[in-house]
């Protein structure tokens, strides 16, 4: 008697369109209203019925996570994609830009993800792996060009970022964190 195992079936288109416009409603509705939004709400925006998000995520803490594994992802990817079509130095300005976005989310998210027993310490630190990859790759190409100055740590890009975004009280910091980019990358350019 032959033992198979069953193959794992791929999802199905319209299930994975289905997920993906939930998350980025999810991820609307948490950056605007904050972490207390309800399923039903994200729901009712992505068009679906609640089942569908409780079927792809079956808790508000697994859509939250979810929300924040996806805006990591895309942050690495946007770096690998930026440095295939733009110069170095327009690379690492365009994905600072993308950063501050990804802050505004995280700023959201990170205290809800402080709350799952367990899972955040992991979750921030494969996501901290993956965002300082980026910037690391993004900075050595803009080095290796002559745009950087070669001493420059690539973390205290994102350090000068953050601690923007965690002193700002004012409603318009993603637009002061915006323009800091400019301000870092010129301060980073080589003397001479």
């Amino acid at each position: 008697m032959s033992h198979s195992t069953p193959k794992e079936r791929k999802p199905r288109a319209d299930a994975l369109r289905n997920r993906e416009r939930i998350l980025e409603e999810a991820k609307t509705a948490f950056t605007h209203a904050g972490s207390d939004v309800s399923l039903d709400d994200v729901a009712r925006q992505a068009g679906v019925g609640v089942g569908t998000v409780y079927r792809h995520f079956p808790t508000r803490e697994a859509l939250l996570e979810s929300v924040y594994r996806a805006e990591v992802g895309k942050l690495a990817e946007e770096a690998r994609r930026l440095t295939e079509s733009l110069p170095p130095l327009d690379a690492l300005r365009s994905w600072m830009m993308l950063f501050v976005d990804y802050i505004a989310t995280k700023k959201i998210i990170a205290p809800a993800l402080n709350s799952i027993v367990g899972g955040s310490t992991k979750l921030f630190e494969s996501s901290g792996t993956q965002i300082k990859d980026a910037i690391q790759s993004l900075v050595t190409r803009a080095v290796d060009s002559g745009d950087i100055r070669a001493d420059l740590v690539p973390l205290d890009l994102l350090r000068a970022l953050v601690g923007v975004s965690n002193v700002a009280s004012a409603p318009d910091w993603q637009q002061s964190a915006k323009r800091l980019v400019d301000i870092l990358l010129l301060g980073s350019r080589p003397p001479g």
